[in-house]
C-alpha cells in the first residue's frame, strides 16, 4: 500500500511537471523567447495541455480509490481487519442520515474556517515581510493540514505505521490527484480570460521531485524507525528555507499564462 502511494506520488509529479517543462520551452515570455522559435500560439496549447493532464490526474484518482476501497481492499486493511471475526457484528453509531449531515455542516464550517484563514494569515504574511510563495507552500500547508499532522503523529505513537504513513501519503495523493484537477476544472467554469494552469515555479518543481523521490526511499522496504523521520523533517526543513529565502520578485507571482 505505501509503495502505491508512492507510485501515485510519481504519478503526479510526471503530470505537474509536464506544464512547465512547455511552458519554459516553447510559451515565449518578456525577456525570454521560447525554444526552437515558437509563435506565441504555443500558449493556447499549453492551456489545453493543462486541461487535459487535470482530465486524466482525476480519472487516475478515482480509479485508485476504486483500487483501495473495492478491488484491492485487502492491502489497504489494518491489522485488526486481517483477524478471524468472532462472529460479532459492531453497529454503527450513526446511522447514513445523520453521518450525511454531519459531513455536510462539517465540510460547510471547513470551507468558512479556510476562508478566514487564508484571510489572516495574508495579512499576517504581509506584516512579517513573508513572500505569497512562502505562505502558500509552507505556512498555509501546515496550518491547513494540522488535523491531518496530529492524526498521523497519534497513530505513529500507537505504533500504527501503516495508518500514519496511509495518513500522509494520503494527504499528498488528493492535494496532487484530485484538488489541483478540480481547481483547474472550476476556474474553467468560471469563465476567467486566463484559466488556472499547471504552471508552477521552477523552486516548486523542484521541491515535488525531491519529495516524492524521499517518499519512494523511506518506503521500498516497508519499515520505519526514527532516524527516517528525523530525515524526513530534516528535507521538510531545508526546503522551507529555500522557499523563505526566495525573493519577491523571483516568485513569479502573478505571471502565468
Amino acid at each position: 500500500a505505501a509503495a502505491m502511494g508512492a507510485t501515485l506520488l510519481a504519478l503526479a509529479c510526471a503530470g505537474l511537471v509536464m506544464p512547465a517543462v512547455y511552458y519554459y520551452l516553447l510559451v515565449p515570455a518578456p525577456g525570454r523567447p521560447a525554444a526552437g522559435g515558437m509563435e506565441p500560439t504555443a500558449a493556447s496549447g499549453f492551456t489545453f495541455l493543462s486541461e487535459e493532464i487535470a482530465g486524466i490526474l482525476a480519472g487516475i484518482y478515482l480509479l485508485s480509490l476504486v483500487f483501495s476501497l473495492v478491488t484491492h481492499r485487502h492491502l489497504f486493511a489494518g491489522p485488526e481487519e486481517q483477524l478471524p471475526k468472532s462472529g460479532a457484528h459492531h453497529q454503527p453509531e450513526w446511522g447514513r442520515t445523520a453521518s450525511l449531515v454531519v459531513l455536510v455542516v462539517a465540510t460547510a464550517g471547513v470551507a468558512w474556517m479556510s476562508e478566514l484563514l487564508a484571510g489572516t494569515v495574508e495579512h499576517a504574511g504581509e506584516a512579517l515581510g513573508l513572500t505569497q510563495l512562502f505562505l502558500g507552500v509552507i505556512v498555509l500547508a501546515v496550518v491547513g493540514n494540522a488535523a491531518e499532522h496530529s492524526t498521523a503523529v497519534l497513530m505513529a505513537m500507537k505504533n500504527k505505521m501503516d495508518l500514519a504513513v496511509h495518513i500522509a501519503i494520503g494527504s499528498g495523493i488528493q492535494i496532487a490527484l484530485f484538488v489541483a484537477p478540480i481547481l483547474v476544472f472550476a476556474s474553467m467554469l468560471m469563465g476567467h480570460d486566463r484559466p488556472l494552469d499547471l504552471h508552477f515555479h521552477p523552486l516548486e518543481l523542484a521541491t515535488v521531485i525531491l519529495a516524492v523521490a524521499i517518499v519512494a526511499l523511506i518506503s521500498q522496504d516497508g519499515e520505519t524507525h526514527w532516524m527516517e523521520g528525523v530525515m524526513l523533517l530534516g528535507v521538510y526543513v531545508i526546503l522551507a528555507m529555500a522557499f523563505f529565502h526566495l525573493p519577491q520578485e523571483a516568485t513569479g507571482v502573478g505571471e502565468s499564462p
